[in-house]
């Protein structure tokens, strides 16, 4: 019988996993990568009468603000990390091999340099004598992939550096563990963190050992390149969250929603440097929005794409259907966006009885994108794809300026000229749009169905 409690605790919109690890014979627990919501671990820990006296953590995140500070103040836990990393907050580091006793379950810190200096893995043994369980690999071995080394490149150690230490850790680390060692990553499918993540969350080393490109047998040299190139370009709050998981910040309260604004204060605090977020989808936002408003629809990935189209730090109001105010409050904490002044009060009824503060959107079919092309208009193509995708074909003439870039490119753009923003599917594309008009682009429009709609148009023509 197992006295051993590990949970996987998956967040879809981030791609983040974050685990909890329990000992029934001791009530003792860890959290590995938590989120800032904590709420599910606390939850976790009262379903099983446990204890949670640590936090670990397996690197400095980029990709979201980590929730060690929230519980850690809600628990009383330590703080643990990699011996190799420096927190301005108290912080236990765990020496290379160290192991944690939680009673009869035990883990045994790695020391897995590649994707950050700091990197760890943490494997899982169900007994101190018993074969390893399970590794948390942290971003350093995905499901189909491995971590990416080029983020901290302008940071003092160069990508090449750092895919090297990776490959060592896989070989010498990871690699060692026997075949049926169950394997939980950091991330899954989608994340920015990685180039080839599966859609599966968990596997084995053996599985892996088996499948995974950037394991297949080859030199150091020739893992070097594969794993330097062809990464998508991060969002830019990557930086941001880099540094502040390292720093003593406010907590979050996720119980509190955002406070209520009127109309009038939400046009102020617009006309003082404020950004609308309208949370809404991309049709709702079409029919009629604040303007000036950004939208960032909260079925998609949606605290990544505010991050990588809004500055951090910039106050924010959100616009949200009714009842989900709070829920897009704490998206954004995810990532750092902390600075929510509020949020505008029945967006629907404000919005119908002042139609003078309300715009609409120009979205185009396909069939009205090639009228207009065949009429020879001056048009600005723009597909905000990322390399990826651009690879499968794009429209003629476009301009490839990945979502992520956007802000930074804004200048190589024609404000005066007709603009057509596309995506795969229509709902980036919209964000990208919304950002162009906040700045001051007079005449956009994105594409309905995106780059998918364009290719069948085309294929059901030939």
């Amino acid at each position: 019988m197992t006295h051993l409690i590990l949970e996987q605790h998956y967040v879809d919109c981030l791609s983040q996993a974050s685990y909890f690890i329990g000992d029934t014979t001791s009530g003792r627990a860890v959290v590995v990568d938590p989120r800032r919501d904590i709420s599910p671990y606390l939850d976790s820990a009262a379903e099983h009468g446990m204890q949670i006296g640590l936090v670990l953590e397996t690197h400095f995140h980029a990709d979201f603000l980590s929730g060690h500070l929230e519980v850690a103040a809600a628990t009383d836990a330590a703080i643990g990390y990699g011996s190799k990393a420096e927190t301005e907050f108290e912080s236990t580091g765990f020496e290379h091999g160290e192991r944690i006793s939680l009673g009869e379950v035990v883990l045994e810190i790695r020391h897995t340099p590649g994707h950050t200096p700091e990197s760890i893995s943490i494997v899982v043994y169900e007994t101190a004598d018993s074969a390893p369980y399970a590794v948390l690999t942290g971003d350093t071995l995905f499901i189909g992939d491995v971590g990416r080394p080029d983020l901290l490149s302008s940071k003092g150690v160069t990508a090449e550096e750092l895919a090297g230490q990776l490959y060592d850790s896989l070989h010498k680390q990871l690699l060692t563990l026997p075949d049926q060692t169950l394997v939980y990553p950091a991330h899954g499918a989608g994340s920015s963190c990685g180039k080839n993540l599966s859609t599966d969350t968990s596997s084995t080393i053996g599985a892996q050992r088996a499948t995974n490109y950037a394991l297949a047998k080859m030199t150091k040299p020739e893992f070097i390149d594969v794993v330097t190139t062809g990464q998508t370009a991060p969002p830019a709050y990557f930086a941001y969250d880099a540094v502040l998981n390292r720093e003593i910040r406010p907590l979050l309260d996720e119980a509190a929603p955002p406070q209520p604004m009127t109309l009038a204060e939400v046009q102020t605090a617009q006309a003082q440097g404020a950004v609308v977020v309208d949370t809404r989808s991309p049709e709702a936002f079409a029919k009629g929005h604040l303007i000036g408003a950004v939208n960032i629809g909260m079925s998609g990935r949606y605290a990544e794409f505010a991050g990588g189209v809004i500055e951090p730090g910039t106050a924010m109001v959100i616009v949200a259907d009714e009842g989900h105010d709070r829920e897009a409050k704490n998206r954004l904490a995810r990532i750092g966006f902390d600075n929510v002044l509020g949020a505008l009060e029945s967006p629907h009824q404000v919005m119908s009885d002042n139609p003078d503060a309300v715009s609409t959107s120009s979205r185009l079919g396909v069939e009205d994108l090639r009228g207009a092309m065949a009429e020879g208009a001056d048009l600005q193509l723009v597909d905000i794809r990322q390399p990826g995708e651009t690879a499968g074909g794009t429209i003629d003439g476009a301009t490839l300026i990945p979502l992520t870039r956007l802000n930074a490119e804004l200048a190589t753009l024609d404000r005066t000229k007709p603009t057509i923003v596309y995506c795969a599917g229509g709902f980036r594309s919209s964000i990208a749009a919304s950002q162009l008009r906040a700045n001051g682009f007079a005449d956009v429009s994105d594409l309905i169905g995106g780059y998918g709609a364009w290719d069948a148009a085309h294929e059901k023509a030939s």
